[in-house]
């Protein structure tokens, strides 16, 4: 996901493709995730996360071996396909649900703790880059191909699903805690009833247009700061940053969730985005990427309150079914962002113009958040609504 950045400049010099052609192969990923997501979203909630995990492993070192030996750019997208796959299957619309089972209370903290693990890869950035230079961008792909099978296959094995199956109680408790321990105020909603309501949609979107800059960033920060005349090394620098900067923002955020108003903090979050961007628009020295650094991987901590949000707002029953179809509508955002900017910097000749209009568009996933009625309010209005069906029937 981050290290993808590292090898744009290397691809395109081989084969001479396009900004534009190399980054569809980004938005080919989005959009098969996309499509993924919701079915994993049922699966996980029928098999479990284990046997997703593992299978989703395996999927992701073959799309990383058969990347590196692509010569056309069909087999260059199909690779992507198999990565899309992969990544599904081992990604957080697959996790969230498998952690929501073992905890009840402090949920936020549980989801930032966990998604600390996806900001703590842009550690393997400056590897990567050190790789491709000692031995060329497709044995780097060897390399980690068989480094996921190598790491991934026996990590799969840890993961647990339902902590009932294994003899224990959510948040540790025990019998008699959960007997004396008043039942949990998460409110249940079905599965129909929750894509009716308006806020899973103004949730969706919001993360929709979240993901579209996320996307295009990590997507083309490396080749966007070298257009800047910034070196290499620094670029890879940057990149390496943004993902591990991200991790206070997972964490804050997710304590932060668990204490004020979702809606409030995710607006916070949200705005970050855009002011973030915007500093990545005008810089021209690596001294001004800074504020940029700052304020950006802070606001991945919105991912964690995407999953704390559904879990409050609709309950467990049907949270990966959910989640999936969020994450589905989210990866529409992450399908158009790589190729806008590519397609930008092909017509324009630079990138400037594109980050200015994200950094725009995110005053709507701000307004999304603020709009948002409070979980409770919403609840009471649909059985005053029910209520008022009845009554007109009788």
């Amino acid at each position: 996901m981050y290290g993808f950045t590292a090898f744009f400049e290397p691809i395109a010099k081989e084969t001479g493709w396009s900004h534009t052609q190399i980054s569809i192969a980004s938005s080919l990923r989005g959009l098969e995730m996309g499509i993924v997501a919701p079915i994993m979203g049922f699966l996980v909630d029928r098999f479990g996360p284990r046997r997703l995990v593992f299978c989703g492993t395996l999927t992701l070192g073959f799309g990383l071996i058969l990347l590196s030996q692509a010569n056309s750019l069909t087999m260059f997208y199909g690779a992507f396909v198999l990565l899309a796959l992969g990544v599904s299957a081992c990604g957080s619309t697959v996790l969230m649900p498998a952690v929501t089972s073992w905890f009840r209370r402090d949920i936020g903290k549980a989801f930032g703790i966990m998604s600390c693990g996806f900001g703590a890869g842009g550690i393997l950035i400056p590897l990567i880059v050190r790789l491709i230079n000692l031995y060329q961008w497709r044995t780097t792909l060897i390399i980690l191909g068989l480094g996921m099978w190598l790491l991934g296959i026996p990590l799969s094995f840890l993961v647990r699903n339902k902590p009932e199956q294994y003899g224990y109680l959510p948040d540790g408790e025990t019998s008699a805690e959960q007997v004396s321990t008043p039942k949990s105020q998460d409110k249940e909603v079905g599965f129909k009833e929750a894509l009716k309501s308006r806020n899973f949609w103004h949730l969706g979107i919001a993360e929709a247009i979240r993901m579209m800059i996320v996307m295009s960033v990590i997507t083309h920060v490396m080749p966007y700061l070298s257009s800047l005349d910034i070196s290499k090394s620094r670029a890879a620098l940057v990149a390496t940053s943004i993902p591990l900067l991200s991790i206070i923002g997972r964490l804050g955020f997710g304590w932060l969730g668990d204490i004020f108003d979702k809606r409030y903090v995710m607006a916070g979050a949200y705005s970050l985005v855009g002011i973030g961007i915007l500093a990545f628009s005008y810089v021209q020295t690596t001294w001004f990427i800074f504020p940029f650094l700052i304020l950006f991987p802070l606001s991945w901590g919105a991912m964690v309150l995407r999953g704390s949000m559904l879990r409050e707002y609709f309950g467990m029953t049907s949270f990966g079914k959910l989640l999936g179809i969020v994450a589905g509508i989210t990866m529409i955002g992450g399908v158009m962002g790589p190729f806008l900017a590519g397609w930008t910097y092909d017509t324009l000749g630079s990138y400037h113009p594109i980050w200015l209009v994200f950094a725009g568009i995110t005053s709507i996933s701000v307004i999304l958040m603020l709009t948002l009625k409070p979980h409770n309010l919403e609840h009471t209005a649909d059985l005053a609504q029910m209520d008022r069906g009845a009554s007109q029937k009788g």
